[in-house]
C-alpha cells in the first residue's frame, strides 16, 4: 500500500491492520529483551508498568523508531512527527480453575449455560474497556496515532484488538466510571454502552512482528485473555509536531518523553515539559 493509500484508508477508517515490521530477527531480539524485564520487574509489574522506557532502553527506542514503522506513521500524519508516549501491555493468562471468589470453569450441557459459564469466566479478568485514547491526553492541535507492535500473537482467544471502523469520525464521545471489574484502563473508564455500535466491531487480529495503527478518536477495546499464551505489545503514541500540551482538568497530563522521531520540530511545544509521576 502506498503513501496515499495509507493516508486516504486511514482517513477513512480510523485504523489499519496487520501491518508487517520485524524481522523474524528483530522480533527474537526483542522478545528475549523484554524477556529479561519479565526477569527483573516480575509479571505483575511488565503487565503495564513498563512506561516510557524508550527514555531507558536502547532497543526499545530502537523499535519506536523502526523504518517500516514510521514509514506508516508518517504517511497518516506527516513528515514531521513527535514520539509523545509509550507503554508495553501484557496480558497473561489466567488459570480458569480456582477457589475463593476466582474464576470457577464448570460448562453446563446446554448453550445456555455454556454462554453463562463463559460469561461468569471473564469476570475480573484483566480487559479494556470500549474507550478512545484522546480521553486520556492532555494536548490539542493535531492527532494522536496509537501503533500497537505485537511481540507475540494477539488472537481472539487472548484478547486481540477490537475496534469499531469509522467511529473516530463521531468526535470525543462521554465516558463514565467502568461497571465491570478488571478494566486495565488507569482511570477506569468506558463509553455508556447505549453510544457504542458493538455490532459494527471489528477484530484485529495480529502475528508477532506485525502492529495495528488507529485514530486517538477511534473507538476501541479487548477482551481478555482466556487462552493459555500471553498477549504482549509495545503500545506507541505519536502526534505531529503542531501538536500543544493543554491544561485540561479532566486530562492533567505533562509529557516527559517526546522524541522527535521524523522530520522537523519548528514548534517545540513540548521541549518545556517536566515530568509528571
Amino acid at each position: 500500500m502506498d503513501v496515499a493509500n495509507i493516508k486516504a484508508v486511514y482517513e477513512e477508517q480510523g485504523y489499519l491492520s496487520s501491518i508487517s515490521v520485524l524481522s523474524a530477527e528483530e522480533l527474537q531480539k526483542a522478545r528475549d529483551a523484554f524477556a529479561e524485564l519479565e526477569r527483573k520487574h516480575g509479571e505483575e509489574y511488565t503487565a503495564y508498568s513498563l512506561h516510557n522506557i524508550h527514555m531507558e532502553c536502547d532497543w526499545v527506542m530502537a523499535l519506536a523508531k523502526h523504518p517500516k514503522l514510521l514509514e506508516v506513521v508518517t504517511a497518516a500524519l506527516g513528515p514531521d512527527v513527535l514520539l509523545l508516549d509509550s507503554r508495553f501491555i501484557c496480558k497473561y493468562p489466567v488459570t480458569k480453575k480456582r477457589q475463593n471468589n476466582v474464576i470457577i470453569n464448570q460448562l453446563g450441557n446446554n448453550c445456555d449455560e455454556k454462554k453463562e459459564a463463559d460469561a461468569n469466566e471473564k469476570d475480573g479478568m484483566p480487559f479494556v474497556a470500549w474507550h478512545q485514547d484522546m480521553k486520556y491526553w492532555g494536548f490539542d492541535g493535531g492527532p494522536v496515532l496509537s501503533v500497537w507492535l505485537a511481540l507475540d500473537d494477539s488472537l481472539e482467544d487472548n484478547g486481540a484488538l477490537q475496534v469499531i471502523p469509522g467511529s473516530h469520525r463521531s468526535g470525543l464521545l462521554p465516558h463514565h466510571q467502568s461497571k465491570r471489574d478488571g478494566n486495565m484502563l488507569s482511570v477506569n473508564q468506558e463509553i455508556p454502552e447505549e453510544l457504542l455500535e458493538t455490532e459494527k466491531a471489528v477484530l484485529c487480529p495480529l502475528l508477532a512482528g506485525q502492529m495495528s495503527v488507529h485514530d486517538g478518536l477511534l473507538v476501541h477495546a479487548s477482551d481478555p485473555n482466556t487462552s493459555n499464551r500471553r498477549r504482549c505489545g509495545y503500545v506507541i503514541r505519536y502526534v505531529p509536531t503542531c501538536t500543544y500540551p493543554i491544561q485540561d482538568p479532566e486530562r492533567p497530563r505533562t509529557f516527559s518523553a517526546t522524541v522527535l522521531v521524523s522530520g522537523f520540530d519548528k514548534y517545540n511545544h513540548f521541549s518545556k515539559q517536566s515530568v509528571n509521576v
